[in-house]
């Protein structure tokens, strides 16, 4: 009789994981300045990184939205240009490794990667501060293979509100509200992780096309404003979108919250950024958590936030983004990009049926973006390129 997670693997070799956050291209900026030969992921990276082709291939994964993130402190166009490396780095790595990564800009295109074998490489966009409130930006962006865009990062921006800041337009502004129209109208994902519940709101009330939180889990089961409150999941199934659950403890355990508030105020005050995973930033990391052991969460943490996600806004309507090389601790059997397995084997035993996890592992997310593709393709013949300014609709 096999084993949960031999019966995990088994599934995940026909329907993948669809993985809707990686932070391994700020990663690779921040240690080694985009020196793919310092860290070649065709060798092993797990002294230095959760992601490398290897433990891709061993956790099942089909497709992965590299995030090209860049950090809110960089404003203007510098912004836009780190945001350019990002995607520059992206294009090298798919170039470098063609073997195991195919570009994907389309549904269509992968499901071609799942039947060559290979991994769907796509890119997100974190924040936008990434468009310096330049629609034209914003479909530069597209044109060069971005395929969802995070509304804000961790700090408000001037036409959307943040989580983890405080209110500023109420959610979307006049020009936010237009950026939606036009990431509809270029077919590019709305995405609702990092935002504030009243921004994800307003997203909703305003897109014509199935909205993302690319890595965001459930607030009820963990009261952190990163999450999704259970009104908005329940809007999911009338929208068409896709809440894939994230793994990062401090938003999945709530033991982990209070700890994490504290861990983040020693980095600042040695003069880090609360985001740095740098050796000195983790040096100082590991001496407090000496000092302050730290809540763990497990593959179980994470599976309760599925399983709510599911009762809520149906099992149509969930994914997977582990944000793995975005966060400096990770739960109990899903340290790495290898792990996924252990979670599906999770909720094997938890009697979640093949269907449902195969909709979870890749159905639900394929299907989205083909559906932001659906809605573009209708838009387009009618609705022409918006021109808009921030000065223009908010003054």
């Amino acid at each position: 009789m096999s084993t949960s997670v031999e019966r995990a693997r088994e599934l995940l070799a026909e329907f993948p994981v669809v993985d809707g956050h990686n932070d391994l291209p700020w990663a690779l900026r921040n240690q080694v300045t985009y020196d793919l030969d310092a860290r070649d992921i065709a060798a092993d990276q797990s002294a230095h990184l959760h992601t490398d082709l290897a433990r891709l291939r061993s956790g099942g994964v089909g497709a992965q939205f590299w995030s090209v993130y860049v950090r809110t402190d960089l404003t203007g166009d510098a912004a836009v240009s780190a945001t350019l490396e990002q995607i520059d780095c992206v294009d090298q790595l798919t170039a470098r490794y063609a073997g195991d990564l195919r570009a994907a800009l389309t549904a269509a295109d992968m499901e071609a990667a799942r039947r060559e074998g290979r991994i769907a490489s796509l890119k997100g966009a974190e924040g936008g501060h990434s468009i310096n409130n330049s629609l034209a930006t914003l479909r530069a962006l597209y044109a060069l293979g971005v395929r969802y865009m995070t509304l804000t990062h961790n700090d408000n921006i001037a036409w959307a509100d943040s989580a983890t800041d405080e209110p500023g337009v109420g959610g979307l502004s006049a020009f936010g509200r237009e950026v939606v129209r036009e990431m509809n109208r270029e077919g590019m994902l709305v995405d609702l992780s990092h935002v504030a519940a009243t921004t994800m709101r307003a997203a909703l009330d305003v897109t014509e096309a199935p909205v993302i939180f690319s890595h965001s889990s459930s607030r009820a089961v963990c009261d952190h404003p990163r999450n999704i409150p259970d009104d908005v999941l329940e809007r999911l199934p009338g929208n068409g979108g896709v809440a894939m659950a994230t793994f990062v403890p401090k938003f999945v355990l709530q033991a982990a919250v209070d700890w994490t508030a504290a861990a983040d105020e020693n980095l600042r005050a040695h003069g880090f950024h609360h985001l740095d995973t740098s050796p000195d930033a983790m040096k100082l990391h590991r001496a407090f958590e000496d000092a302050h052991p730290r809540p763990i969460a497990t593959v179980s943490t994470v599976a309760d936030h599925l399983d709510h996600m599911r009762e809520v806004a149906g099992v149509d309507h969930i994914g997977i983004g582990g944000d793995y090389d975005g966060t400096a601790f990770t739960p109990d059997g899903l340290g790495d990009v290898s792990g996924y397995p252990n979670l599906i084997a999770e909720l094997i035993d938890r009697g979640w049926s093949n269907d449902d996890l195969t909709k979870l592992t890749w159905r639900n997310a394929v299907r989205v973006l083909g559906a932001a593709e659906d809605v573009a393709r209708d838009l387009r013949p009618r609705r022409g390129p918006s021109n808009a300014t921030l000065e223009q609709l908010d003054t």
